[in-house]
């Protein structure tokens, strides 16, 4: 996180309401009274028996920005107009660079590791300001080991005060790799409405987008990545092919945006190891990838029947994985018998659903479930409403947008081979089917 000159006050860590003790505090600037901590949870517990819970609370001229992790509140105060994304991003940066530390965040680990954690607050943020949040670099000088911490001081590593502090110098591996990871998370609405399209219609869908690192590389390289962005097509005046326009891309830090800016260069030294490099989001109406039909009978308020037809619409030579269509039924039914022509059907009445699953389901293939439930009660069906069917899968070497990774180049000082690996991946995110009949 890079420093911003948004700055917060004191800084709390609670337990849970059973408890109504501070467990941890740090005072960075001393402009907040630290008495002001105990109207947090009477605040809190007043909200809570209103249903009116919000994340933002204030007392007076203080504000108070919380989370809650396990059993622990997260609670940063300010009397200021602070940035509240940017506080929310350092509390949940603080909770998983303790969760690397601690492996579980909670009462007992914080209790365990008073000095680790006072070490990790001073090193997290500087009189307010947010500074080293990497935990791969902060490990380097802060263990949990308490003997060796005063030692650690003596030597602080580059990284901390080095322009690119989220790699290490003289990092090296006998063979330099890089895993890219394409990966789309496909959200659609579809809704199946006789009275208007007896075909059913896609009410809204979008691709969201990930771009992920796993980088094994000796040095300080710097790597550059080319796709095929609509954008830097018509900059290079080579508008030809499939091209993709991308929406709210979000960088990793390591990444020069000037650069991208400028010429929509991807251009970066990376973090060792895993990563996410980028996200991006494409507005675009996207065809159903498995396109789901279902037919619901009842007979004489007795059981009900639930037919699922399901036809995978994306090209015969890919295969989607782990296929797992989630057909809600009522909460009453009973007796459940299936019938597939593929794949396996299971009842689950704790989550008032059946889910069928084909673990490989190819393109153009088209497949059917029938199920069967007793229902005493079919009256009740109008008063729980009409949740909808929800679907997973995964595709790999597939993406739905089109996007493609042009090249990546790796530049190092002493010229080594290195070697680029693409992987293309699509998969469902919120993905339904709503009926209105």
């Amino acid at each position: 996180m890079s420093t911003s000159s948004v700055t917060f006050d004191p800084y709390w860590l609670l337990f849970s309401p059973l408890t109504l003790q501070v467990l941890i505090c740090r005072n960075y600037k001393g402009d907040v009274d630290m008495a002001e901590i105990d109207h947090f949870l009477p605040l809190l517990m007043t909200q809570e028996e209103e249903g009116l819970t919000c994340p933002i609370m204030s007392h007076g001229n203080v504000h108070f920005l919380w989370i809650k992790h396990t059993n622990l509140y997260l609670v940063a105060t300010t009397n200021k107009n602070s940035n509240a994304s940017l506080v929310y991003a350092f509390l949940y940066k603080v909770v998983e660079v303790f969760t690397e530390y601690f492996t579980e965040l909670e009462e007992e680990s914080i209790q365990d590791n008073f000095v680790v954690v006072y070490e990790l607050l001073d090193e997290l943020m500087d009189f307010g300001f947010p500074q080293t949040t990497d935990s791969k670099i902060l490990q380097e000088y802060i263990t949990q080991e308490g003997t060796k911490l005063e030692v650690a001081k003596t030597k602080v590593p580059t990284t901390v005060t080095n322009a690119v502090s989220w790699r290490s110098e003289g990092i090296k591996y006998k063979k330099n790799e890089v895993f890219i990871d394409v990966i789309e998370s496909i959200n659609l609405l579809l809704l199946f409405s006789p009275a208007v399209n007896a075909n059913g219609s896609v009410m809204s869908s979008d691709i969201v987008g990930t771009v992920k690192l796993k980088t094994m590389l000796s040095g300080m390289p710097e790597l550059r990545l080319g796709l095929n962005d609509r954008a830097l097509f018509a900059l290079t005046g080579r508008d030809k092919g499939k091209t993709v326009t991308m929406e709210d891309v979000k960088f990793h830090q390591c990444v020069r945006l000037s650069r991208f800016e400028s010429d929509r260069t991807i251009s970066f030294i990376p973090p060792d190891g895993e990563s996410e490099l980028m996200s991006y989001r494409i507005n675009t109406h996207v065809k159903p990838l498995i396109w789901i039909e279902s037919v619901i009978e009842k007979f004489s308020h007795s059981r009900v029947e639930i037919m699922v037809k399901a036809k995978g619409q994306f090209k015969k030579q890919s295969v989607a994985n782990n296929v797992e269509v989630r057909v809600p039924v009522p909460s009453d039914a009973d007796s459940p018998k299936f019938k597939t022509s593929t794949g396996h059907a299971k009842y689950v009445p704790e989550k008032n659903l059946a889910v069928w699953t084909i673990k490989s389901f190819p393109g153009g293939k088209e497949f059917l479930m029938r199920a069967s439930f007793g229902l005493p009660s079919v009256e009740n069906d109008e008063m729980e409403g009409k949740p909808p069917i929800t679907v997973n899968f995964e595709i790999p070497y597939f993406t739905v947008s089109g996007i493609q990774v042009r090249y990546m180049k790796i530049i190092e000082k002493s010229g080594y081979q290195a070697l680029p690996w693409v992987r293309y991946i699509t998969q469902s995110g919120d993905y339904q089917l709503r009926s209105n009949f």
